[in-house]
């Protein structure tokens, strides 16, 4: 007695040409949304809004030395850096180019009691969590995660903020710790070497007792 054999219907013979064609492309596919991912649109790298009133950091930051803690006042204290209030701002320009035509929406603020909608550069997830003063206080510059903005005219995202950069920081703490009194100098170290800069953080590493947590729970609460 011979043995049957098991044949496939012969609309299968259809079906051969797109798997074939999935199986090909699938990992393309992944490669190109992981490419994507990390891409700047991705991660808004180099976002930079117009704002309501064109405010220079390099002149207020850098040629005036304002401290970034004279505007964003909670910085060392909350979760969040807050924007500055018209009045802040009305402390130096109701003397300082009363005049401006650049300078109009900020007297109708102060006149009109409506804040001024400044546009967020820096805008991470809800589903993140990040505490500005848990950092700052333990000797991470503002440098670190925006970049040299006493520099620049106009603010732009300089990093990608991603859970992966975070990640990178908290692994090896140690290029990115100063003393923190100085988190706002932020070109400190430029006239240190790569040693001398390893030792000073290493030391504040120490004295802060720092050992940066990587549970999931840190940002993710």
């Amino acid at each position: 007695m011979s043995q049957q054999r098991f044949t496939f219907p012969s609309w299968t013979n259809l079906a051969l040409p797109a798997i074939i064609i999935v199986g090909a492309t699938t990992p393309l596919y992944f490669a190109i949304v992981v490419a994507y991912g990390f891409s700047p649109q991705a991660t808004d790298v180099g976002y930079m809004p117009e704002q309501p009133i064109p405010f220079s950091h390099r002149l207020h930051a850098g040629e005036l030395g304002l401290d970034c803690r004279y505007c964003h006042n909670t910085v060392e204290n909350t979760q969040h850096a807050a924007l500055p209030p018209t009045e802040t701002c009305m402390n130096c320009h109701a003397q300082i180019h009363p005049q401006s035509e650049n300078l109009q929406p900020l007297f109708e603020s102060y006149e009109t009691g409506m804040p001024i909608e400044w546009v967020r550069v820096h805008d991470l997830p809800q589903y993140a969590y990040f505490n500005h003063s848990a950092h700052v206080t333990r000797g991470v510059s503002c440098v670190e995660c925006h970049g040299r903005v006493d520099t620049m005219d106009v603010v732009y995202q300089h990093e990608s903020l991603s859970m992966g950069w975070c990640l990178e920081c908290h692994r090896n703490p140690v290029p990115h710790v100063r003393n923190p009194d100085l988190v706002t100098q932020l070109d400190w170290g430029l006239d240190m070497s790569a040693a001398e800069r390893i030792a000073d953080s290493e030391s504040w590493l120490a004295i802060n007792n720092l050992n940066p947590s990587q549970d999931c729970s840190t940002c993710h609460r």
